[in-house]
């Protein structure tokens, strides 16, 4: 008779079946190959349950308060990072993505390995919450999962789902608030603390424009407003960015799409292996390739979260009824029991905005389907040319990364008079339509988009450069773009 497995093992049996579709997921977007991935989520498996394991028996021996911890999920995703490094520090860095490897070489990857006050703010104030709170803030923000399975999960009542994660998110803001001036700034960064605490605060407050455009071009203090303003749109990638580091929007992006899956919209495809092509994973979605990109594209969807965003919020500002430290707001009712663990999904990952194959188990995933900062509609006219702003022009068109069925690029417009006030126009001649859009608001009628500039860059000086970015989809053909202008005035291709 085959030995019963021990309570330990069941219990890390049941953590695989709960979280190896993600860190797989992540796996898969961080290596060169399907095998590389499996290898790498296996080793970095093993090394979050040590971690954790780790963790559990500080708790017991200590006999003050229980010492911080990431929930299950971003621990494991924290882990493959820390295992690719190992990789790359060890001489096997030929299986890792090639811009990963850069990452891992660069600042970036420094602060989550430096001064503990030095680290991302959303990766502070996350460890800092009770790890039930913080479970259903990853959970309902970045897995993107329906309220009824977060419910079920972590045993909560489900019509009180809504008011608990208010409430959380309400902690989180205020975490996020104190690990944010504990934080070495520089003296600017400073002067603008309390301002932003106050308009991320108030719901009549309009953001200055000189604040504005201090987040537009700092760092910290674009994450910083993002976790300030929970409600605003930026949460999800504050998070998946702050925790994860590098690849953390593409992770988001395949979290949304394996949510859609969930819910029966999405089509996943069968990996090679078990029916699917095995060529793809050879060719799988990478999104937001380059390290120093991401740490970019996140600054700038923070920071037009927060401009273009109404300032504060009643259910998320922090004050006298907040929730105290002393219990987790997330903490099951006895009156409810928990439901048994969901099983994860055995379709294939993609980190594009559309589906496509990927290394074996990883889920297909959907992007945010109205991604912070913009806007779109297939069917809406496009602006009529502001023949008021007179402006010559050059442009630069930048295709950062193509995958089977979408594609991310960059587009930059250097107008040699000042604007106030642009919006960028270019036709595609192979049907491709744009699905997101950072730095800007779009619009697309037939082959024609249109960028208009958000609140806080839409001034532009002389001989400077205005840049926004897009993700999109493509078949058969994916040329560049033509007949691009500025405010309904020709552009040239700069040399």
């Amino acid at each position: 008779m085959p030995d019963l497995p021990t309570p330990k093992d069941a219990a890390e049996a049941a953590l695989f079946s709960e979280c190896w579709d993600a860190v797989l997921s992540y796996a898969d977007l961080c290596t060169a190959g399907a095998s590389a991935a499996t290898q790498l989520a296996t080793e970095a498996f093993a090394l979050g349950i040590r971690e954790a394991r780790a963790a559990e028996t500080g708790n017991a021996r200590s006999t003050g308060r229980r010492s911080p911890r990431l929930p299950m999920i971003p621990l494991l995703l924290t882990a493959v990072r820390a295992t690719a490094a190992a990789w790359e520090t060890a001489g096997q860095g030929h299986d890792l993505d090639p811009d990963l490897r850069l990452w891992l070489h660069s600042e970036k990857a420094a602060r989550y390995t430096g001064p503990p006050l030095q680290r991302p703010l959303a990766l502070r104030a996350l460890r800092d919450l009770q790890e039930a709170d913080a479970t259903l803030l990853w959970l309902a923000e970045v897995e993107a999962l329906p309220p009824s399975v977060v419910a079920r999960k972590l045993g909560l009542d489900p019509a009180d789902l809504g008011e608990e994660l208010a409430q959380v998110r309400g902690l989180f803001r205020d975490r996020s608030h104190r690990a944010h001036l504990d934080t070495p700034m520089a003296a600017q960064c400073r002067s603008y603390a309390r301002l932003l605490d106050a308009v991320t605060r108030s719901p009549a407050a309009d953001i200055p424009g000189d604040l504005s455009r201090h987040l537009a071009t700092c760092v910290d203090c674009a994450e910083a407003a993002a976790c300030l303003r929970p409600h605003g749109g930026g949460l999800p990638a504050a998070l998946a960015g702050g925790v994860i580091g590098w690849g953390g929007l593409a992770y988001l992006e395949r979290r949304r799409r394996a949510a859609e899956v969930r819910l029966g919209v999405g089509r996943p495809e069968l990996p090679a292996g078990e029916g699917g092509d095995p060529r793809a994973a050879g060719s799988r979605a990478r999104v937001v390739r380059n390290g120093l990109l991401v740490a970019a594209v996140l600054v700038s969807l923070l920071a037009l979260a927060v401009s273009m965003m109404p300032f504060g919020g009643d259910d998320d500002a922090v004050g006298g009824d907040s929730p105290t430290d002393s219990s987790p707001v997330a903490a099951p009712r006895p009156s409810v029991p928990v439901a048994s663990s969901i099983g994860s999904s055995s379709s294939s990952a993609s980190a594009s905005p559309t589906p496509s194959a990927t290394a074996s188990r990883s889920a297909d995933e959907n992007p945010d389907p109205e991604p912070q900062g913009t806007h779109s509609s297939a069917t809406s006219a496009t602006p009529a040319p502001d023949d008021s702003e007179p402006a010559v022009c050059t442009y630069s068109y930048d295709l950062v990364s193509q995958w089977p069925d979408g594609f991310q690029a960059t587009v930059s417009v250097t107008p040699t008079d000042a604007v106030d006030g642009w919006h960028v126009a270019w036709s595609f001649k192979d049907g491709q339509q744009v699905t997101q859009m950072w730095d800007a608001s779009f619009t697309q009628n037939g082959s024609r988009v249109t960028a208009t500039a958000a609140d806080y860059n839409k001034s532009v000086a002389a001989d400077a450069t205005l840049s926004f970015g897009f993700l999109a989809s493509w078949k058969g053909k994916n040329s560049p773009p033509y007949d691009i202008t500025l405010n309904g005035r020709s552009c040239t291709e700069a040399d």
